[in-house]
């Protein structure tokens, strides 16, 4: 009988251990902006990932003191939130975050329950530099980088919707995608050059304009014209002396031409 009753207890306490409500709250992608108010620890990790696994005994005992220490402990699963993981720039699991009113810091200290507690209480956090607003979740970088990771999980699911269910070759599948993407990519690009056109629209083209066509001023209309008779003036001065000179060396050049030399003579000599 002894035997009996401690094996019910065992059950009895297996029951309760199991249906034990855990105080780790978790995050969606829906569910990222609670993190701007009030105070959080938050883990990222992967149910794949062996440290991830090592760390949720942890984690849970952690959640225990949440109540206490006024903080609230959640987890986000990148496996099935992408976008969070997108928005955080998660590169290595497991990865924790300390969020305080809009500000983001990372946790790099131990992974103890008693590590963890004394973070809080102890209030370490403001040694660590939060991260720049550049950079923060709620950043329109942040948002792009949300967004291009929420798209490649979906064009996963629809990779391995094609191969598995619909049995679409592997090549196929990747041959469909680079068709969408190039077919994408020219819309994209039309969209760009109609916007584009319509914002800063192309000059039509123009003869040239002179300054005689255009309507000017009494003064410069006057000093304009002067211009132009003096210009032709010198025009008719240099074209008579071209015809002068080409008279003179016709002239000279030609075989019957006597050169005349001035005469000597006692008359002229008297008067001089």
């Amino acid at each position: 009988m002894a035997v009996v009753w401690r094996l019910c207890s065992l059950l009895c306490l297996a029951a309760a251990a199991l249906g034990k409500r855990s105080m780790v709250k978790v995050l969606s992608d829906g569910m990222w902006r609670e993190l701007l108010h009030g105070e959080w620890m938050v883990e990222f990790y992967a149910p794949w990932c062996p440290a991830c696994q090592n760390l949720q005994p942890e984690w849970e005992k952690f959640a225990e003191w949440g109540e206490d220490l006024e903080v609230n402990i959640a987890k986000v699963d990148v496996t099935e939130q992408p976008g969070l993981s997108g928005r955080f720039v998660i590169t290595a699991l497991p990865t924790i975050y300390h969020c305080k009113d809009g500000e983001f810091r990372r946790y790099q200290g131990a992974r103890t329950k008693s590590d963890f507690i004394n973070f809080i209480s102890g209030k370490e956090w403001k040694s660590i530099e939060p991260v720049s607003s550049w950079f923060g979740p709620s950043s329109f970088l942040m948002s792009s980088m949300s967004a291009l990771f929420q798209l490649s999980m979906w064009i996963r699911h629809c990779h391995n919707y094609l191969t598995e269910n619909v049995g679409i070759p592997v090549w196929g599948s990747y041959a469909l995608f680079t068709l969408a993407t190039l077919f994408s990519g020219l819309i994209l690009g039309l969209i760009i050059v109609f916007l584009a056109d319509c914002i800063c629209p192309s000059k039509k083209y123009r003869p040239p304009q002179y300054p005689h066509s255009r309507k000017l001023a009494p003064e410069s209309a006057q000093l304009l014209k002067k211009l132009d008779e003096e210009q032709e003036a010198d025009e008719e001065d240099i074209s008579d002396d071209e015809i002068e000179g080409k008279e003179v060396s016709d002239r000279n050049s030609s075989p019957n031409a006597v050169r005349q030399r001035p005469v000597i003579t006692a008359a002229t000599m008297d008067k001089s």
